[in-house]
């Protein structure tokens, strides 16, 4: 990265160090692409939210990797539900709802951090859990919904049914969060990684509104549709792109044009959101957004040596769990 050759940096490690490969791009003064989350906890939280506005001032491109905003179909649909066409937002319905992913069994010369690091889904410090990693893209398109006004509190519930064995690390493998703004509105977010014989499975807002209802069936329809009518009132009927292509695009079109753009807050919002939930889960307690982006949680090792022992933390239970 010290090179002068390299104009841009991809950010696709595990999401523990996102903020701090970020940071040092900014400090070398390289555009960047960083995949979603950018954090998994508030220390984090805090780090990059300052490390953007260093980008900012440096004239440096930011681009995410929450591609549902770069897809044509969301950015015909958001617009029209921010104008008003379902009326203001009463509650949102969103679910992520997954088969389990990968899992490499450990090998008898890796050391606890190095199998950590091979499965770094698995551990909260590396991953946030799935909440944060995957269903992180739900909990962002929610956001969009609001306008990108954080919640104020949520509260949740969730566990670990299948993945229960050591080989899957601490986290839980559903959650089910509710998250309520200042105006009364809410959202109500589930996520899952389960396998299971003709188990549901896909992503899917449901927005309802005073005057009407919009479903985001992503990768399929959009439609909305008013409240007493039986057919939509208005269904996307346009192109679509490919918005991983499509982010890529935007990022060298912005710095080739010498316009570099930046993503901003909403990014580390997003992933702050995601996180407030999966510790309103784990404690079983109602938190506040104040609360969190304020939390002392700081998950990532003081030290960290691949060939030191480091045991797993226990799976999160509710009521025992603390809040940092």
């Amino acid at each position: 990265m010290d090179s002068a050759d390299v104009d841009v940096v991809l950010l696709t490690t595990p999401p523990a160090f996102r903020w701090l490969h970020f940071k040092y791009a900014v400090e070398k003064g390289k555009h960047i692409f960083a995949e979603k989350p950018l954090c998994v906890d508030a220390a984090g939280y805090r780090a990059i939210s300052q490390s953007i506005e260093d980008a900012r001032a440096k004239n440096l491109a930011f681009v995410d990797g929450f591609c549902w905003r770069y897809n044509t179909c969301e950015r015909d649909t958001f617009p029209r539900i921010h104008d008003g066409a379902i009326g203001d937002i009463l509650s949102i319905y969103s679910h992520y709802n997954a088969n389990q992913l990968w899992m490499k069994p450990r090998q008898p010369n890796w050391s606890d951090t190095e199998w950590q690091l091979r499965n770094w889904l698995y551990f909260t410090w590396l991953s946030g859990d799935h909440i944060v990693e995957q269903c992180v893209h739900t909990i962002d398109k929610v956001a969009w919904a609001m306008k990108d006004i954080m919640p104020v509190r949520a509260w949740g519930t969730g566990g670990r049914q299948q993945r229960v064995e050591p080989a899957f690390g601490h986290i839980w493998d559903h959650f089910a969060v509710v998250y309520e703004w200042a105006n009364g509105a809410r959202a109500h977010v589930y996520c899952r990684q389960q396998n299971g014989d003709k188990l549901f499975t896909g992503v899917q807002d449901h927005l309802i509104g005073a005057k009407g209802v919009c479903d985001i069936n992503s990768g399929q329809s959009h439609t909305i549709k008013l409240h007493g009518q039986d057919e939509p009132a208005w269904k996307y009927k346009g192109p679509k792109n490919e918005m991983y292509q499509q982010e890529h695009d935007e990022l060298f079109a912005s710095i080739r044009a010498g316009k570099p753009i930046n993503a901003g807050q909403r990014v580390p919002n997003s992933a702050m959101m995601a996180i407030l939930g999966r510790t309103a889960a784990y404690t079983g307690q109602v938190i506040t957004w104040d609360q969190m982006i304020n939390s002392q949680e700081d998950s990532f090792p003081r030290e960290l040596d691949l060939h030191a022992s480091m045991p797993t933390p226990p799976v999160p239970v509710p009521g025992k769990t603390k809040f940092a």
